[in-house]
C-alpha cells in the first residue's frame, strides 16, 4: 500500500512539474531581464514587481514608460496576478504590433478596481476587453487583495478568466478587433499618478 501511494505522489509531482517546463517565465522576480520600458517599475524583495509612477508622470498616452516583453507572442496562455490599491487602473495588453502606438496596434485587457460597480460590465470595467466586450460578471477582488487573470488566444478566439471565473470568450473576427494583429508584444500599463500597482507570477505558455 505505501509503496503505490509513493508511486502515485511521484507519478503526480512529474505531471505537475512537466505542466510547469511549459510556461515560461516572463518576469523572473529579480530585475527586468527580457523587457523594454522608461517607467519606474521596481523589483520587490517578495518577487513582485512595482509600478510607481514618478511625481509629475500622469496620464496613460506615455507609452514608452509601459513594460514591454522583447519578444512577440502569437497563440498563447498568459497568466499574471495583480493588486490594485483602491481606484487602481492599469491594464494588460497582448498581441500589439507598434509599440509606439498599442491603443490601435494591440488588444488590451482592463485591470481597474471596480469592486464598487453596479449593474452590467462594460469594455472599460476590470476584466473587460476594451473596445471590445465587457466581462460577463464582476469578479474584482478587494483593494490591496491578489487577482488572478489569466489570458487564451488562439487564432481570433480570446478567452479571459479572472479570478477562476471564465468572464470573456470571444470571436475576434467578429468584433472591432478583427484587424488586429495575430502576433505581437505583451505589455503592462503605466497609468500615471496614483496608480502604484503590484504585479506578480507573469509567465505565459506557448500554443
Amino acid at each position: 500500500m505505501k509503496i503505490l501511494l509513493l508511486t502515485t505522489l511521484i507519478g503526480l509531482a512529474s505531471l505537475v512539474s512537466a505542466e510547469e517546463k511549459d510556461w515560461i517565465k516572463l518576469y523572473n522576480g529579480r530585475d527586468l531581464a527580457g523587457w523594454q520600458t522608461t517607467g519606474n517599475w521596481i523589483p520587490q524583495k517578495d518577487g513582485s514587481l512595482l509600478i510607481q509612477p514618478r511625481p509629475g508622470e500622469k496620464g496613460w498616452q506615455r507609452y514608452g514608460a509601459y513594460l514591454w516583453s522583447r519578444k512577440k507572442y502569437k497563440d498563447f496562455v498568459l497568466h499574471v496576478e495583480y493588486k490594485y490599491p483602491p481606484g487602481g487602473n492599469s491594464g494588460l495588453f497582448f498581441r500589439v504590433g507598434d509599440l509606439k502606438n498599442p491603443v490601435q496596434n494591440g488588444i488590451e485587457a482592463q485591470i481597474l478596481d471596480s469592486t464598487k460597480k453596479k449593474g452590467k460590465m462594460g469594455p472599460h470595467d476590470h476584466g473587460g476587453i476594451i473596445r471590445t466586450i465587457g466581462a460577463s460578471k464582476n469578479m474584482s477582488k478587494k483593494p490591496g487583495e491578489w487577482n488572478r487573470m489569466i489570458v487564451t488566444c488562439k487564432g481570433h478566439h480570446l478567452q479571459l478568466e479572472l479570478n477562476g471565473e471564465k468572464i470573456v470568450d470571444v470571436q475576434l473576427d467578429k468584433t472591432p478587433m478583427k484587424d488586429r494583429p495575430l502576433e505581437g508584444y505583451v505589455g503592462l500599463q503605466d497609468h500615471g499618478e496614483p496608480n502604484t500597482l503590484y504585479f506578480r507570477n507573469i509567465k505565459i505558455k506557448k500554443l
